[in-house]
């Protein structure tokens, strides 16, 4: 923030439209935990843009006092990374879900990432297509009914984090709804230089209600949750179990903890550099293992936008800007003739290069 940052209120950011998500879904808490965390940024209104795709989460700018785009089907990366080459100063949160980012939207999601264009991705996920009522989606666990699915879903669901770290993304990171540890986890991603990539459970109360519960309840479900920070040890459980390596195996293994002595239970620091423990992390299986949420990666490289200006910028050096001559450069032609009336085409002529 500087002196000429304006300072807001939550108020600056919400709009005069009706917010219209069904009753208890989890897409308000969401909406007001990113409208908190705005003004503790000390974002702008007039230099910031939401751009969303299709869907119940893609709902999203119209409900934020900013630039917004409610573009078309999974196509969100792409529009997102055409505005921010055009004006590279603005701050772009991209507004997706699991149907829109990891269906349709797959490859272009997959681009944004890889190329590392300096923005923040939210992904809504709540394992199913809330907007179409009620379909299973990439996400959706193997089993799940729905109308397209009424004997039980028989795909293997796709794990979002995982998606991004296999795309190359620099920073990935997860969050739930209505966790008071959300705007800590997005203002994370706002600090990334780089394409930054937040997985947040969301929970839809009409079509997949509560399906996260066992770890993201608002209370009772804290020794199910692994809250990583950077350099502190992977503990859970109110401090009594934690995160080991095997070395022998290269395999993650849960641990007891005795009077707090982590160190002696071998229980891992974090990194977020650390690639390949956040692999690790993110195909964690629930159950046997507490769900990893917070920063599980963060190494940032140079941005796409950064080197796409440096290539512009390279290129027009030393040059004078002059349309007509470059109109008129290279290889050029020129037609003469008359144009035969009586035959409506114009008459033979000469064509000199």
């Amino acid at each position: 923030m500087n002196d000429m940052t304006p300072i807001t209120t939550v108020k600056d950011w919400e709009t005069d439209q009706e917010v219209r998500w069904c009753p208890g879904c989890g897409d308000y808490a969401i909406l007001k935990a990113v409208q908190r965390t705005l003004p503790q940024l000390g974002s702008d209104p007039a230099n910031t843009v939401f751009v969303s795709g299709i869907g119940c989460s893609s709902r999203f700018p119209y409900y934020i006092e900013s630039y917004g785009f409610h573009t078309i089907h999974g196509r969100a990366p792409a529009f997102a990374t055409g505005i921010k080459l055009a004006n590279p100063d603005l701050d772009i949160w991209l507004v997706t879900g699991d149907g829109d980012g990891l269906s349709i939207g797959g490859n272009h999601l997959m681009h944004v990432l890889r190329r590392n264009v300096n923005m923040q991705i939210m992904l809504f996920n709540n394992e199913i297509y809330g907007l179409t009522k009620g379909q299973y989606s990439p996400t959706s666990r193997e089993g799940t009914k729905s109308p397209s699915t009424p004997l039980g879903s028989i795909d293997h669901p796709a794990r979002p984090c995982a998606f991004a770290l296999g795309a190359g993304a620099r920073f990935v990171a997860r969050g739930f709804d209505v966790s008071k540890n959300l705007p800590d986890v997005l203002k994370a991603a706002h600090a990334h230089r780089g394409a930054a990539f937040v997985e947040i459970f969301q929970n839809c109360v009409v079509y997949n209600k509560d399906v996260f519960d066992d770890f993201a309840q608002p209370k009772g479900a804290e020794d199910r949750q692994l809250w990583l920070e950077d350099g502190a040890p992977m503990l859970f459980a109110g401090g009594t179990r934690g995160i080991t390596l095997n070395h022998e195996t290269l395999r993650l293994e849960v641990v007891e903890v005795t009077d707090g002595d982590w160190q002696t239970a071998k229980v891992i620091v974090h990194d977020v550099t650390n690639r390949a423990i956040a692999h690790m992390l993110v195909e964690m299986p629930f159950g046997p293992f507490p769900m990893a949420l917070g920063v599980l990666y963060d190494d940032p490289v140079p941005t796409f936008d950064d080197m796409a200006i440096a290539d512009r910028e390279h290129a027009v050096a030393g040059k004078e800007p002059n349309l007509a001559r470059l109109l008129a450069s290279g290889q050029t032609w020129t037609v003469s003739g008359t144009v035969d009336e009586s035959a409506g085409h114009p008459a033979r002529g000469m064509v000199s290069k």
